[in-house]
């Protein structure tokens, strides 16, 4: 009886690893199925490292172009107005989606913001633009023929914290809050937003413990190991921010898709929101 649940167990662990790694894809398997008509790459580079050469079949998209215009960098526009930009670049929601960028982090971006509309087969491209090249697969200069698609938006709340449940969170010993920005902007050494330092009680966990310089992800051990160092344990809800949540992004998806973290958001506003509203408590 041992023996056979112990079978079971292993069988199950197998499984469950497959599930978390099936987010993150290499370069020769995407070229495996970028033929396939359900198969959207997007590409979260610039507009002009994206003219200059991209993946075949790649459409463009810029996190920064999903977000509200205004003061406040970085917060998304609604469900149905983001659902429309996709759609008009030919993405579905029930297209199987890979993401890529130069170093991962708006990749990260993007994975987060069709998770949280409810994609259900999304994919990171391990290395990035980087390891397309090196794999010598094949890029083009020339636009992506697009064929405008329907997307149906269905945003899952569990996904995104707002400003107002980050604060009725500050003490929440159940919450875990992790800045993923550097160590000088969490300190208030530099920065962009309106006041510099970070939100109270936020722990610091850099999104560069998780993907390198040039958008691979890092060893699993690693990771696991910087974790342990900054106090974030999978047993407590974690909420990530940033900037404009692109590093959070990233550092969103090795937690869950990874990692196996079952409760981690992302508050969407992030640091630009926060110091933007003077009543805020800043350290």
């Amino acid at each position: 009886m041992r023996k056979t649940t112990a079978i079971i167990l292993l069988i199950a662990a197998f499984i469950l690893c497959g599930q978390l790694f099936a987010q993150v894809i290499t370069a020769k398997e995407l070229a495996g199925i970028m033929d396939d008509e359900n198969v959207v790459i997007v590409s979260g580079r610039s507009e002009k490292d994206y003219n200059t050469v991209h993946i075949k079949g790649a459409v463009h998209v810029l996190p920064d172009d999903l977000c509200k215009p205004g003061d406040i960098k970085g917060i998304l526009k609604s469900p149905d107005d983001i659902a429309t930009i996709f759609g008009d670049k030919g993405i579905s929601n029930t297209n199987t989606i890979v993401v890529y960028c130069n170093k991962g982090v708006a990749a990260g971006r993007l994975f987060w913001i069709f998770d949280y509309l409810g994609c259900e087969n999304i994919k990171f491209l391990d290395g990035q633009m980087k390891a397309w090249r090196k794999a010598r697969k094949p890029v083009t200069k020339s636009a992506t023929e697009i064929v405008p698609a329907t997307f149906e938006a269905t945003p899952n709340p569990d996904l995104i914290a707002t400003m107002a449940y980050v604060k009725s969170h500050l003490d929440d010993d159940g919450v875990i809050l992790v800045d993923t920005r550097s160590v000088e902007e969490f300190n208030g050494e530099k920065g962009e937003a309106s006041r510099k330092g970070h939100i109270p009680g936020a722990v610091h966990f850099e999104y560069k413990n998780v993907v390198d310089d040039d958008g691979y992800i890092k060893p699993k051990a690693d990771i696991e190991k910087a974790l342990k160092a900054a106090g974030i344990t999978s047993d407590k809800e974690i909420i990530l921010y940033c900037e404009t949540s692109a590093r959070a992004g990233v550092v969103y998806m090795v937690l869950k898709y990874i990692l196996g973290y079952p409760n981690v958001k992302v508050y969407d506003g992030g640091i630009y929101e926060w110091a933007a509203t003077a009543s805020n408590p800043m350290e």
